[in-house]
């Protein structure tokens, strides 16, 4: 695996997957980096790529943060080999992702980000295999048959009080049911794409990530 580019600079690579080479963008923040933020997509078989305006968002505020940024695309989607396995092998996808940052930063602190389907595959990667924190954004909560994981971290959950894909009150009802609820921001009058709030979301995720002790 390869080292990250210098400081503030962007790459285009190919990292080793359990089904194939995953395509991915890796990105530096402009100072000395706090550690790696792996970015999860939206739904492969609805248009969701590493593109995405909301992960491309998510990545300006980890950068913004101080942490270089990978965002990845899931197997099948644009050119990373293999097929859509429904969320199980993507969750391994996203291991691959990890490992690859954690190694190329030379070990520093892994913080995980996701949109929508990439937040259900965040928050299941962060629960088992931990992070140092957690970023979701558009949860779907009807994507889990039980209760949310809990990860042993600091977790953010944004979520627009509009949003017209990800229930809100199904989120909010999931998320405030855990032993240990998350952070919550609740946006008012956002969609579930954020269409004239990225900033207002770029703001909140740094902020968060300024305020933790990752």
């Amino acid at each position: 695996m390869m080292a990250w580019p210098d400081r503030n600079q962007r790459r285009e690579v190919s990292l080793p997957g359990p089904a194939g080479n995953l395509a991915a963008t890796v990105e530096t923040a402009a100072e000395a980096s706090q550690g790696s933020a792996v970015i999860c997509h939206p739904h492969p078989l609805h248009g969701g790529t590493r593109q995405n305006k909301v992960v491309t968002t998510l990545g300006r505020a980890a950068r913004a943060a101080g942490f270089d940024t990978l965002r990845f695309d899931f197997r099948g989607v644009g050119d990373s080999e293999g097929e859509h396995d429904h969320g199980v092998g993507e969750q391994d996808d996203c291991r691959a992702a990890i490992a690859h940052a954690r190694e190329a930063s030379g070990g520093l602190p892994i913080v995980l980000m996701g949109f929508s389907f990439g937040a259900a595959t965040a928050l299941r990667v962060a629960g088992a295999d931990g992070a140092k924190a957690l970023v979701t954004v558009g949860l779907p909560a009807g994507y889990f048959e039980d209760k949310l994981p809990t990860p042993d971290c600091p977790w953010l959950a944004v979520h627009g009080s509009a949003d017209e894909i990800a229930d809100p009150e199904a989120a909010r009802a999931a998320l405030t049911g855990l032993m240990t609820p998350p952070q919550m921001h609740w946006m008012p009058e956002a969609g579930h794409f954020f269409h004239g709030r990225l900033g207002e979301l770029k703001q909140v995720v740094s902020d968060f990530l300024l305020a933790e002790p990752v």
